[in-house]
């Protein structure tokens, strides 16, 4: 099963603006892709680091979730507890990830949720 992935015109300007923080990022979203968001939608591989949002999801084919445990080599000695966060909606019918939004928790405490609502508009 093959997933398709899209970012948001605001998740590439959140990820440009990281990417300068953390140089290693665009590396790390490629590994964090494969191995905890594919696992996870692909073959329920539950890493525990996945969380869908609640009360944001509006019907079975359309769930947002949360990526919590995302592992950034920039962050030397964090692993997997990083604080970067990346905020995406699944499409399950069309096998299709849309990225919303990637943040750095020290930065921002939680997701915005009007990206979620624009989004739920949009579709």
């Amino acid at each position: 099963m093959k997933i398709n992935y899209d970012e948001t015109a605001q998740f590439k300007r959140d990820f440009k603006k990281l990417l300068k923080k953390f140089p290693t990022l665009k590396d790390d979203f490629a590994t964090n892709k494969q191995y905890r968001i594919e696992l996870f939608h692909c073959q329920e591989v539950d890493s525990n680091s996945i969380f869908e949002i609640e009360g944001a999801s509006n019907a079975d084919n359309l769930k947002f979730y949360k990526v919590k445990k995302f592992q950034c080599k920039s962050l030397k000695g964090r692993g997997a507890k990083s604080g970067i966060r990346v905020i995406y909606a699944y499409l399950g019918s069309d096998q299709r990830i849309v990225f919303l939004e990637i943040y750095f928790k020290a930065d921002q405490a939680n997701e915005k949720r009007e990206r979620i609502v624009e989004f739920i508009n949009e579709t």
